[in-house]
């Protein structure tokens, strides 16, 4: 870690030729990954990095230093880097005066997973391996334990200097089933900013054994029919339609530069007036959580749409400033030292509906229950999506009926947002990677199980085929 007088240093080295703003951020990141196939454990992997970034402002032109090498001569000379990219008038006199500010921790850890006993870490992979052949048509299993401890810095010229410690652990099951020349996939993964105690919350056999079904229920489903019709999706990881077919039109560089839909709407009705988005890095444990971005900035939690109406977006500091705001929402994040932040999700949802899970169903005469959505294809700029289904089946009368294979979703998010018809109780999370400008940083999808009415479902079933 870095000391005050130090960093008083760079930062005034950073601001030498000039420039409104300067930053350091320096971070330590260690990461175990446990990856098993076949019943064997393949990779058993552990990573360190170090290293900080100074980045300086100047205008709205921005530039960017970094360095594994943390002696006081080679931080000067990012410093000096930096500062030369972003080469400004020049000030006489640059006064930094740091004040350390500490941030409450939101996100406690019981067991710490970083150096918890590696063959313990083992055993509990291997069980989970039995448990997902739950047929002899289970052909394949793969399993991962990834655990991360990461520590960040950040001082900035205006005075600034706070840290935060972030820990992070997911456990994922993969299955192959197969019978003959067809195969059907299955896959479950929790992850939280927690420690070993989210096997408190979830028994890695369960998982593993609901992975393994999963797979063997899409082998025995039917093809998917295809046309309109109205779709449940379920609870969880079904946020991952909002997240990337409208999540990423919220986010302010896609707001300032005027490419996402959703810019200027502001006070403006933009979904079905029981829809409610939230974006909230302060819910305890999450997937998405921490205490401070990667700027500094406070974790809050920031109503993106309330009762179908547009309230606000997810802003960094740049953006912030040239939109004329005074602050961030604290969405500033970066994947390493090695990158600038820009504005991105965190843990973001459709919030809580007023129905009873069962009362969506019988509001259907036929349609499609998307248990579980797998991956999909997004214009951020549009909105318009293609996911597919892993899991579903279909609804009839009221009832779910018979699996179905080979389904997908076609559509438009901010259209689909007004389609809304229904939204259940039963908000739950999933783990997920996001990808933006070559940066993947972890955020958590959310929803509970939505009624959407008169969605394209692309299906596999050939005229006559049932």
């Amino acid at each position: 870690m870095l000391d005050k007088e130090l960093m008083e240093k760079v930062l005034k080295k950073a601001l030498e030729y000039g420039g409104d703003f300067a930053e350091i951020f320096f971070e330590d990141k260690r990461t175990n990954n446990i990856v098993a196939e076949g019943g064997v454990i393949e990779k058993v992997k552990s990573g360190f990095d170090m290293g900080v970034g100074i980045r300086v402002i100047y205008g709205e032109k921005v530039s960017y230093a970094f360095t594994d090498d943390l002696s006081p001569k080679e931080l000067m000379e990012a410093a000096r880097s930096a500062a030369a990219a972003a080469k400004g008038s020049g000030k006489d006199v640059i006064v930094i005066d740091l004040t350390r500010k500490s941030v409450p921790n939101l996100h406690p850890v019981k067991i710490e997973p970083t150096g918890y006993n590696k063959n313990a870490k083992v055993e509990i992979i291997m069980k989970a391996d039995e448990a997902a052949r739950v047929s002899d048509l289970i052909k394949q299993v793969t399993i991962s334990f990834m655990d991360q401890f990461r520590k960040i810095m950040i001082a900035n010229s205006e005075g600034l200097w706070v840290e935060d410690e972030q820990v992070f652990i997911r456990f994922t099951v993969s299955t192959v089933a197969q019978r003959g020349d067809l195969i059907q996939t299955g896959s479950v993964s929790k992850g939280k900013a927690m420690g070993i105690e989210l096997f408190d919350l979830y028994d890695p056999e369960i998982l593993a054994r609901t992975a393994g079904e999963q797979a063997i229920t899409m082998l025995n489903a039917r093809p998917a029919p295809s046309g309109k019709m109205d779709v449940i999706i379920n609870n969880g990881f079904g946020g991952v339609l909002f997240h990337e077919a409208c999540g990423h039109g919220l986010e302010a560089d896609a707001i300032v530069k005027g490419s996402s839909v959703f810019a200027g709407k502001v006070g403006q009705k933009v979904a079905s007036s029981i829809v409610t988005a939230i974006d909230d890095p302060t819910i305890p444990n999450e997937w998405g959580s921490y205490n401070i971005d990667d700027e500094g900035t406070p974790a809050q939690r920031t109503v993106l749409i309330e009762n179908g109406i547009l309230r606000e977006y997810m802003w960094d500091r740049v953006n912030a400033k040239k939109a004329g705001r005074l602050r961030s929402t604290g969405n500033g994040r970066r994947m390493s030292y090695r990158h600038l932040p820009i504005p991105r999700m965190t843990n973001t949802f459709i919030a809580n509906g007023e129905s009873k899970y069962e009362e969506l169903f019988k509001n259907v005469q036929r349609g499609l229950f998307a248990k579980a959505l797998g991956g999909g294809q997004v214009n951020t700029s549009t909105g318009d999506f293609v996911f597919a289904v892993r899991e579903g089946y279909l609804i009839e009368n009221g009832q779910i009926t018979e699996p179905v294979r080979g389904a997908t979703l076609v559509g438009n998010g901010p259209e689909v947002l007004h389609k809304i018809e229904m939204i259940a109780d039963n908000l739950d999370f999933e783990p997920g990677m996001c990808g933006k400008q070559f940066q993947s940083v972890n955020a958590a999808v959310g929803q509970p199980t939505l009624l959407i009415s008169d969605i394209t479902v692309g299906g596999t079933e050939r005229k006559g085929e049932k």
